[in-house]
C-alpha cells in the first residue's frame, strides 16, 4: 500500500458483452489530494468510478481500502466504506426539504429533522457551503442542489468522495465557489475524484491527473508539471491543435431578425419572454445559459417546432426580402425557401431515425427537401460515404442502424448531415457534448468554414471557454428572457456568467 493512498485500484476489469470497458486498470487515490480523472468519452472514467462507488462490479480486479481489501456490492456497502459519488445528474427528491433529502434511505428508527439540521449546518461551517437545510429542493438553484447531494454524502461519513462532471450545469462563479469547497475538504483530508472534460479546471483544481484512453490506463501526472497540450495528446494518444480560429467576415448582413419572441408551455409557464436578437451572415452568434433558460425552445421556436404566442422570426434572403416564420411547420419553412439546418439537443428523438443506417438519414433529409418524388440513392449514399470518411465515424456501415452507434457517432452523422445541406442559416444545440477531443475541434473548424461561407451560425454551448474562442457574439439567455449580448472577443467568462445569473449586461451595440 502507498504512503498516504485511500484506494488503490488494482488490474481492475470490466467488460459489458464483447467491449472491455476497463483494462486492467491500476489507479491510487490518496488522501489531501484531488485527483482528475481525464480521458475521451467512452474512455472508462464513469465505469471505473461505479465500481468504486458499488453501482458495478468488476470482473476481475481487487480494490484496497487503507491496505484492505474490499469488496463493494452496492451504493450502500460503499457508504460504509467511506465511499461517496455525487453523479452529473442528481438524485433529489423535488418535495422534500434539504434536510429530508440527506437523511433518506438512512436506517435510523427515529428521524430527527433538528438533529439533522444542526448537523448539516456543522457540516456547512467546515467546508463552505452555503444551503438552508429546510429549503425544498424545488425551490433551489442547480449549485444548490448539488450542495444538497455532496453534504449527503459527507453526512454519511465519506472520506473519499467521487464527482462526476461537477461543472457542467455551474455558472463560473458558482464553480469557483464548489473549488474552494474542494480545497477545504482537501485539507481536511478527504480523498477526491473529480471525472471532467474540462482541461482549464483540471489545471487550475486538481494536484494529480490520471488519464485513461480506450479503456486503459495511461499514467498518472503531477498538475504542476504538466499543460493542457499534453495532457491532451495522452488522452488522444496523438498531437491536436487546440487553437480554435476565429477570423473576421468582411461584409455581414443582417441574415435573421427575432423581435418579442414569447413561449408559454402547456402547463403556462413561459418558457420565452419577448426574446429579441439578430443573427448576421458570416457569424457564429453564441447563446449562453444555466441549462433550462430557454435555449431548446428558442431554436426550436425558430424552426417551427415550438409554438410562439407572440413575437416575431423573419429570414432575410438574398434580394432583402423579409420571409415571417411564425406560424409555419417546418416543411413549410423550407418550401418557402428558407435555407435553414438545425442540429438538435435530442439527436434520435428529433435529429435522426433510429432505426436508419446513415444513408436513409441522408435520404431523409434529401427527400423532405423537395427533390422528387422519386427516390435515388445515389447522392445519399456518396454523402454518408463522405460525412463517415470525413469525420471518422465508427459504425460497421452506411446502412447500420444509427441508434447503435455511440453517442459521440450519431453526433457526426447528424452534423454532417445538416451542414451538407448548404443552409443560410445553420443553428446548433450542443453539436459537441459527447464527441472527443479532437472531433470537438473539427466540429468548430467546420462550423467557422460555414461562417466563413457567409452562413449565419448559431451556437447553444455550455462551455464558457469555447464560447468565447469561438463565437464573435453571444446572446446571454436568463429565465427566457435576453440579459444581455456581449462582444465575445472582449467579454470575459465572469462578466458571462454574471449575466447568467442577473440583468447586468448591456448590447454590446450591432
Amino acid at each position: 500500500m502507498e504512503h498516504n493512498a485511500a484506494i488503490e485500484m488494482r488490474g481492475i476489469t470490466k467488460r459489458f458483452g464483447q467491449v472491455v470497458a476497463n483494462d486492467s486498470i491500476d489507479l491510487t487515490i490518496r488522501r489531501g489530494e484531488i485527483l482528475a480523472l481525464l480521458g475521451e468519452n467512452g474512455s472508462g472514467k464513469t465505469t471505473l468510478m461505479n465500481m468504486l462507488s458499488g453501482i458495478y462490479q468488476p470482473d476481475e480486479g481487487e480494490i484496497y481500502k487503507e491496505g484492505n481489501r474490499i469488496y463493494i456490492h452496492s451504493p450502500r456497502e460503499a457508504f460504509e466504506y467511506g465511499i461517496g459519488m455525487i453523479h452529473q445528474h442528481y438524485k433529489l427528491i423535488e418535495v422534500f426539504s434539504a434536510a429530508e433529502n440527506i437523511i433518506l434511505g438512512l436506517n435510523e428508527e427515529k428521524m430527527d429533522l433538528k438533529e439533522t439540521g444542526a448537523r448539516v449546518k456543522e457540516i456547512c461551517s467546515r467546508y463552505g457551503f452555503d444551503v438552508d437545510p429546510a429549503k425544498k429542493v424545488y425551490d433551489m438553484s442547480v449549485s444548490q442542489k448539488q450542495t444538497v447531494e455532496i453534504i449527503k454524502v459527507l453526512y454519511r461519513g465519506a472520506d473519499v468522495l467521487i464527482l462526476d462532471e461537477p461543472t457542467a450545469v455551474l455558472t463560473p462563479q458558482e464553480t469557483q465557489k464548489l473549488f474552494r469547497i474542494l480545497r477545504n475538504m482537501k485539507d481536511d483530508g478527504k480523498a477526491i475524484v473529480i471525472i471532467t472534460h474540462k482541461l482549464h479546471e483540471v489545471m487550475e483544481v486538481s494536484d494529480k491527473v490520471a488519464v485513461l484512453r480506450k479503456g486503459r490506463y495511461i499514467g498518472t501526472v503531477n498538475t504542476a508539471e504538466t499543460n493542457p497540450q499534453a495532457l491532451t495528446d495522452m488522452m488522444v494518444g496523438h498531437a491536436v491543435s487546440l487553437n480554435i480560429d476565429r477570423p473576421k467576415y468582411d461584409d455581414p448582413k443582417k441574415k435573421l431578425i427575432v423581435e418579442g419572441l414569447t413561449c408559454i408551455d402547456d402547463e403556462g409557464i413561459t418558457k420565452l419572454d419577448s426574446v429579441s436578437f439578430t443573427a448576421y451572415t458570416g457569424e457564429i452568434l453564441g447563446v449562453a445559459g444555466i441549462s433550462g433558460s430557454g435555449q431548446k425552445e428558442l431554436l426550436e421556436a425558430i424552426t417551427g417546432l415550438y409554438p410562439v404566442k407572440s413575437g416575431s422570426v423573419r429570414f432575410i434572403d438574398d434580394s432583402g426580402k423579409e420571409i415571417e416564420l411564425v406560424g409555419k411547420s417546418p416543411m413549410k419553412i423550407r418550401q418557402t425557401g428558407v435555407g435553414m439546418a438545425f442540429v438538435p439537443e435530442d439527436r434520435l428523438g428529433m435529429g435522426l431515425v433510429g432505426s436508419m443506417g446513415m444513408t436513409g438519414n441522408m435520404l431523409l433529409r434529401s427527400w423532405k427537401a423537395g427533390k422528387g418524388a422519386l427516390i435515388r440513392r445515389r447522392e445519399p449514399e456518396a454523402l454518408a460515404g463522405r460525412i463517415l470518411e470525413e469525420l471518422e465515424v465508427v459504425t460497421p456501415g452506411v446502412d447500420y442502424p444509427v441508434r447503435r452507434l455511440s453517442g459521440g457517432n450519431v453526433q457526426k452523422v447528424l452534423v454532417g448531415r445538416e451542414i451538407s445541406s448548404e443552409p443560410a442559416v445553420l443553428m446548433t444545440a450542443y453539436a459537441v457534448r459527447g464527441l472527443d477531443i479532437n472531433t470537438s475541434y473539427t466540429i468548430y473548424n467546420l462550423l467557422t468554414e460555414q461562417k466563413m461561407k457567409g452562413v449565419a451560425v448559431i451556437y447553444v454551448g455550455e462551455d464558457l471557454d469555447v464560447l468565447l474562442e469561438l463565437a464573435d457574439r453571444i446572446v446571454v439567455l436568463c429565465g427566457g428572457q435576453v440579459a444581455g449580448i456581449a462582444d465575445a472577443r472582449t467579454a470575459t467568462k465572469e462578466e458571462i456568467g454574471l449575466m447568467m445569473t442577473q440583468f447586468t449586461a448591456k448590447e454590446d451595440g450591432r
